[in-house]
């Protein structure tokens, strides 16, 4: 019986101590459309376009099925970062600030997104960014 008892603290022991648990920001998904709200990834327009931070290091970026596009790994850390949009068709600039939280889970929170740049419009629709290039 000891020795049971003893199994089942250790096991309680060895779980307690928990998985640790991380909550990544909110996903930063872009669609770039013209002043018909016409999509610039899905006509091919955009091609090829890439996104830099400050340190010269590209973003992955993945396309979806409906012609927008995801930031990938972007806001994982504390206070503001800038990037810049490069393409054919525009280049432009934005800053991404974001904080830490603690809580039930440790992460980073994406507090704010400022565009920069002359012949765009920015709609936040809901999480997702419309930029309308001009």
């Amino acid at each position: 019986m000891k020795k049971m008892l003893l199994f089942l603290l250790l096991t309680f022991v060895l779980t307690a101590c928990g998985d640790e648990c991380y909550n990544a920001p909110q996903p930063v998904i872009f669609t770039f459309v013209d002043a018909n709200d016409n999509n610039l990834i899905s006509n091919g327009t955009l091609e090829p376009f890439s996104i830099q931070d400050e340190n010269k290091v590209g973003v992955q970026l993945t396309k979806t099925d409906d012609g927008s596009v995801i930031l990938e790994d972007v806001g994982a850390y504390n206070g503001t970062k800038n990037y810049t949009f490069y393409s054919a068709l525009k280049v432009f600039d934005f800053s991404i600030q974001s904080s830490e939280f603690k809580g039930g889970c440790d992460g980073y929170q994406i507090n704010k997104l400022t565009f920069k740049g002359i012949g765009i419009d920015v709609k936040d629709e809901n999480g997702y960014y419309k930029i309308i290039l001009k």
